[in-house]
């Protein structure tokens, strides 16, 4: 599916970007409330290669789309005013919003994602600009290798400038603006004050540091912006506030992250710096420990600029660095977790930005894409590189092995930079621990996210499926359910329940590939790679998630019989809308038919259908029960 053209097919059928008022997706199609309905082609939009049908509903015209709604919704994003906002708050949504590690995750991701491929092509190429230095094929001196390294490293150097781009449509702020304020930070006589002591705005004192390639404080400045601007938009005359509030929100947010982000994140540092300096004092491999391990966390939040002069201050008084040793650890750690990903993944899309990630982390100690491309969205190849890092550092530190070039970028190919001070023995050991238990870690563990395209991690299974009743009540036929897209098996083939009980079970073992954020849909995936969506009531997406109470989040494996979701049966259909839920297998490739087990009263985990596999017959499937 050409998502971009499905997307500009329905906005042109519904009568283009000014007749939309609002339009959001739920589990299976696209919801726009329209400002005026006759405008409209229904016959175009149904036409429209992709869309599988359109219907009129609670004040909605709603285009049914399928399981690739998520995608097209993030295309219509690109040409739909309307759309904009909430497409890019798309990956927040879709992840476990109570865990807070899982929500940051999401927003670093989905600000990341327009940046990965720029990112992972910059970086590879540095790391052919530091490889071709090293090995002699290229003069650092020369006038082509300082053009060389800034064409290969100016975007990672800038980044805040990229951030201000995708933050502000992540959270709805004005993506100029966003900008003025990130080339503040990253402006030329800004920059040079990083470390100038001195420095004061109207008799306040700052601490300058410096905001090259950080990303937090970026990211805080336009979340805080995105607040502000709908603040003064409400309150200011219509003839001032669209220069005025610019003007305000750059005169406010660069001071507040010069007078209170950078010196917070410098104290921040410094302690952290201090502390740590002195454990290798105490326990080096600590010390090691914690710089192997956590040093890709503090550069993500900014709090690496603390080290830097705690470093320059040790080289000048030793000709060596033992802080910076470990680094080493940290770096390599999260290549070989990212080359293990390269391997492992089932997603070409994965692998093809893996890859390069892993040559521009080895060979050139840029991680920035692995991180924010491959290892962090993850979860687990960040956590196992951390693991590794920590091993490796420990060891690095107990032989007290120290850099000897204040300027090295650890790497695969810098690792003479340890040589000289200390036991290099230790300095090969803990780097080679670092980068074979972080790659074994992921190769065993990697887990390919719930919602990725293609077959499980199991061994499939093509045999006929039984899908259990995931709820009490009463199963009829999908063709009795109101609604076009499920009655007419345009979404799937499969059964339905009209619920008595406010609860609904998971029907088999599976894990679970989407929790719809208002709760009103499920999706599962079976180990043979049946996937199913329960969608609880019709049209319920409406209740915004009142009424509805989830119990389990996407990635999760779940047991027959597990709570899925509890709801309130009587409030719902207070509320005017249909408790029929329709169970369908999403699948129809694999599982294009089913065969119905059951009418009329029915429990939990009774069998409702059965699932046929493409090569299966009716004749192969079991007698129906009513």
């Amino acid at each position: 599916m050409d998502y971009g053209k499905v997307a500009e097919g329905v906005l042109q059928g519904v009568g283009g970007d000014d007749n939309v008022a609002s339009v959001y997706h739920c589990a299976t199609r696209l919801r726009f409330t329209l400002k005026d309905n006759a405008k409209a082609d229904k016959a175009a939009v149904t036409a429209t290669p992709g869309v599988i049908t359109v219907a009129e509903a609670g004040g909605q015209y709603q285009v049914v789309i399928g399981n690739e709604v998520p995608e097209v919704y993030a295309a219509l994003g690109k040409i739909s005013k309307a759309a904009a906002g909430e497409a890019a708050k798309q990956p927040l949504e879709s992840g476990d919003k109570p865990n807070l590690f899982n929500r940051f995750v999401s927003m670093i991701s989905g600000i990341f994602q327009p940046l990965l491929w720029a990112l992972a092509g910059t970086g590879l190429l540095q790391a052919f600009v530091v490889a071709s230095v090293t090995f002699g094929w290229l003069d650092a001196e020369s006038t082509t290798y300082t053009i060389l390294y800034a064409l290969s490293n100016a975007f990672i150097t800038f980044l805040p400038l990229a951030i201000a781009i995708t933050a502000s449509k992540y959270f709805g702020a004005q993506q100029f603006t966003a900008m003025a304020i990130a080339g503040a930070l990253v402006y030329p006589s800004i920059t040079a004050l990083n470390g100038v002591e001195g420095i004061t705005f109207f008799g306040i004192p700052v601490t300058m540091v410096g905001y090259t390639s950080s990303v937090i404080p970026m990211i805080v400045a336009v979340w805080l912006q995105s607040h502000v601007e709908k603040f003064l938009y409400a309150k200011l005359h219509a003839t001032i506030r669209r220069f005025l509030t610019p003007m305000l929100v750059v005169l406010v947010f660069v001071p507040f992250i010069f007078l209170v982000i950078g010196p917070l994140s410098s104290l921040v540092s410094g302690w952290l710096a201090g502390g740590i300096g002195g454990l290798f004092d105490i326990a080096p491999w600590l010390g090691g420990a914690i710089m192997g391990g956590l040093w890709q966390v503090f550069v993500i939040f900014g709090l690496h600029w603390g080290f830097i002069p705690l470093m320059t201050l040790e080289y000048q008084e030793t000709g060596s660095i033992l802080l910076s040793a470990p680094l080493w650890a940290a770096v390599l750690a999260q290549s070989a977790a990212v080359a293990a990903v390269a391997v492992r993944t089932k997603s070409q899309a994965r692998r093809s930005l893996a890859t390069p990630a892993t040559l521009s982390g080895f060979l050139a100690g840029i991680t920035e894409p692995a991180i924010y491309g491959v290892n962090l969205p993850l979860k687990r190849p960040f956590i196992f590189g951390v693991v590794g890092g920590a091993v490796g550092g420990a060891i690095i530190a107990l032989g007290g092995v120290a850099s000897n070039n204040p300027g090295a970028l650890a790497s695969a190919l810098s690792i003479p930079a340890l040589v000289g001070h200390g036991n290099f023995a230790f300095a090969a050991v803990g780097i080679l621990v670092a980068v074979v238990l972080a790659f074994l870690l992921t190769v065993v563990f990697f887990k390919e996210p719930a919602d990725e395209k293609g077959a499980p991690d199991a061994a499939t299974d093509t045999a006929d499926l039984v899908v259990g009743s995931p709820f009490t009540g009463t199963a009829v036929a999908l063709s009795e359910v109101p609604d076009e897209g499920f009655a007419g098996g345009l979404l799937g083939a499969g059964a339905a329940v009209n619920p008595t009980a406010g609860r609904a079970v998971a029907p088999f073992d599976a894990e679970v590939v989407a929790v719809f954020p208002t709760g009103h849909a499920i999706g599962l995936r079976h180990a043979n790679g049946a996937e199913l969506l329960i969608h609880i009531g019709i049209n319920t997406v409406a209740l915004g998630g009142e009424h509805f109470t989830t119990k389990v989040a996407q990635g999760q494996r779940v047991a027959a019989g597990d709570v899925l979701v509890e709801f309130d049966a009587a409030a719902i259909e207070a509320a005017g809308y249909s408790l029929a839920s329709p169970v369908i297998v999403t699948s129809t490739d694999a599982f294009p038919t089913a065969a119905p087990q059951t009418t009329g009263p029915i429990e939990e985990g009774q069998p409702l259908f059965l699932a046929l596999a493409a090569d299966a017959t009716p004749a192969d499937s079991a007698p129906a029960v009513s």
